[in-house]
């Protein structure tokens, strides 16, 4: 049987791959894991669960819920609210763990369920393996006034906004911003924590549905928030994707700030306010070699770390780290979070603005991002991608034709049959025209 957790929780089409029942399954078998460990027996276990505006939270809502209560564990219902939100007051609450319920970037008719132990930290995969192995067993049913409270958190996005507002020192005065709110769970905080810290916003997609999120909008389709900060003549605007964890950013001349950039910023900032720990940055194997260089250059140390957020935190947590991200716009600030958080980044990179003057534009030509082209090669052997002679005789040959100015990695895919080749070159054209060549030897021999 496939593990039933993925690199970010559980996730599947909604009411078909991740039902109800199965919802319920996984909230008993995490009370009896997560809420077990280290409590007081003085006290009943609690939990927070939250979720994104996805119609299909609502039921999952309703099955994690009552899952939880049955087991004995005493819910606070947070609502809507950004899963960082939900890392947040999992901690801030004292919880034993915390549950979100989004599928982030992913299209609204998927979802997902993940979970926080006490603290806000997201578990690792032993924890998960031992959840996996409680679902559907025997169990004693508590009854009574043994079994769990539900109660229903009035101010549980006022109390987020309040933690990002008092993160920063600088007022945003003077700046104009515009938001996508991606149609989902920071539609509120978002807009909201701009405003408490004097910025003009400029809301778009901050009303949704429960059908519209990610559609069109987010951080994966920059098209509309590129015309409104052209439109309403912004000095920047952030693109949030469904649960907020991540950003992206668009200058004021609607040019693309990436995540690399994004890091890049927060990485000198925090450099020149002496608060960035040993002058060190965690990133992933896929960062932009423009970033690695311009930090490089300023004296910044990057360790990388595998794809994935879950990664990034482990190696700043290994080594005590303060800042870590990745491209695609998750960034972790861990004086002030235990996981990635969008709407944390895009609030202090306006800091930055407002404090140094600087456009998001001139902050963000720190870094120069080299081309970079990436083509999945599919049905193919990934196990054999590092042995086989011929593809690694390929690669050494594209090295050595990109020298310092460029590089190639090929990453074999966690879930599916195919092998990612990427290169970085000083030009679009090589970058292109090498990544295929390598595809096409990947695909010769590596063929199943």
């Amino acid at each position: 049987m496939s593990r039933l957790f993925g690199t970010d929780g559980v996730r599947g089409v909604a009411n078909r791959d991740l039902t109800a029942e199965l919802a319920l399954d996984l909230a008993v078998a995490a009370a009896h894991v997560l809420g077990k460990a280290g409590v007081s027996p003085r006290r009943r276990p609690s939990a927070v669960v939250g979720r994104d505006p996805r119609a299909s939270g609502e039921f999952l809502e309703a099955a994690v819920v009552g899952g939880l209560a049955s087991a004995g564990i005493d819910v606070r219902r947070l609502g809507v609210l950004p899963t960082p939100g939900v890392a947040y007051l999992t901690a801030a609450t004292e919880a034993d763990f915390g549950v979100m319920i989004s599928a982030s970037h992913n299209p609204m008719p998927d979802n997902g369920i993940k979970f926080f132990a006490r603290g806000g930290l997201k578990l690792d995969d032993a924890v998960e393996d031992q959840i996996e192995r409680e679902i559907r067993q025997d169990w004693t049913r508590p009854t009574g006034v043994d079994v769990g409270r539900v109660i229903n958190e009035s101010d549980a996005e006022a109390r987020y906004v309040a933690h990002l507002a008092a993160t920063v020192t600088s007022s945003l005065s003077g700046l104009r911003v515009v938001v996508d709110c991606a149609e989902g769970a920071a539609s509120l905080t978002a807009p909201h924590v701009f405003r408490e810290l004097g910025a003009e916003v400029v809301a778009i997609h901050d009303r949704p549905d429960g059908w519209n999120i990610n559609e069109g909008c987010g951080s994966t389709e920059l098209d509309s928030l590129r015309r409104a900060v052209l439109e309403h003549g912004a000095d920047a605007g952030f693109a949030l994707d469904g649960d907020a964890d991540r950003c992206l950013g668009i200058d004021a001349a609607g040019e693309i700030v990436d995540g690399d950039q994004l890091l890049a910023i927060l990485a000198l900032a925090m450099r020149d306010a002496g608060v960035l720990r040993d002058d060190t940055v965690v990133a992933t194997v896929m960062s932009n070699l423009g970033f690695l260089h311009a930090l490089r250059d300023a004296r910044i140390h990057v360790i990388t770390a595998a794809v994935g957020d879950r990664y990034v935190l482990e190696a700043m947590r290994s080594g005590g780290f303060v800042l870590g991200g990745e491209q695609s716009g998750h960034v972790i600030m861990s004086d002030y979070a235990t996981t990635g958080d969008g709407v944390l980044a895009a609030i202090h990179v306006a800091e930055r603005m407002a404090s140094s003057g600087k456009s998001l534009a001139e902050l963000a030509g720190v870094m120069h991002r080299l081309p970079q082209t990436m083509v999945n090669v599919r049905d193919v052997d990934k196990t054999r991608a590092h042995s086989d002679e011929d593809v690694q005789t390929a690669v050494r040959e594209a090295e050595a034709e990109l020298g310092d100015a460029g590089r190639v990695l090929l990453r074999p895919s966690g879930t599916e049959p195919l092998v990612r080749v990427m290169v970085e070159a000083e030009s679009a054209e090589q970058a292109d025209s090498l990544a295929h060549r390598l595809a096409d030897v990947v695909k010769a021999s590596l063929s199943l």
